[in-house]
């Protein structure tokens, strides 16, 4: 497997020493902001509606690397752990944890070890490639579903678990899992096929 050392905001925006440290506060903030827009805005679609949330936590996963990636996932969730309402549905159906080991707490955590698991994925090369990023892409989703729907299953059994948090959103994240796939590689080919470090 292929190690690359620059990941695709380091290479739009490079940095060292303390830069580097305020670029990756910056950066963390405005993933947490784009997580937060994307879980409040709903795309019509079948069989439900959807929100872009699980496309923008590969994209910042792949984009950021796992280190960055991960922390601002991890941002995000503190963020709605102290009772900002950062998740989809809240304030309505509440706030901070009481919301966060609510139905959605599975979800939430996969969103992360998603981020994590992609941006690592992304720092070995996958993030050049179309199809191994849809790859990347495709286990991410699988990685979110993992771990939502058996808590799910914890609270309302397996079948609704199924019935309610996965198979209707199948059609959706393949969708996001098609289109984030190729958003790395696009934006790759839009730098000009900038590597910004090498292949080892």
């Amino acid at each position: 497997m292929t190690q690359q050392s620059t990941t695709l905001m380091a290479a739009i925006w490079p940095a060292e020493g303390r830069a580097a440290w305020l670029r990756a506060v910056l950066l963390a903030i405005a993933g947490s902001l784009l997580l937060t827009l994307s879980a409040k805005i709903q795309v019509p679609f079948w069989p439900v509606p959807m929100t872009m949330q699980t496309y923008v936590v590969m994209v910042i996963g792949a984009a950021f690397g796992w280190r960055l990636g991960g922390a601002t996932v991890l941002l995000y969730l503190a963020e709605g752990a102290m009772g900002l309402p950062v998740f989809a549905n809240t304030p309505e159906r509440g706030l901070g944890l009481a919301y966060m080991v609510g139905p959605t707490g599975g979800y939430l955590i996969g969103f992360l070890v998603a981020a994590v698991a992609i941006g690592w994925l992304a720092e070995r090369g996958w993030d050049r490639s179309l199809w191994r990023m849809v790859v990347a892409m495709a286990l991410g989703h699988a990685v979110v579903f993992a771990f939502g729907v058996p808590y799910l299953a914890a609270l309302v059994g397996w079948e609704s678990a199924i019935a309610l948090g996965l198979t209707p959103f199948i059609a959706g994240s393949l969708l996001k899992t098609a289109l984030a796939g190729a958003t790395l590689p696009v934006a790759w080919t839009l730098l000009g096929g900038r590597r910004g470090g090498t292949v080892r």
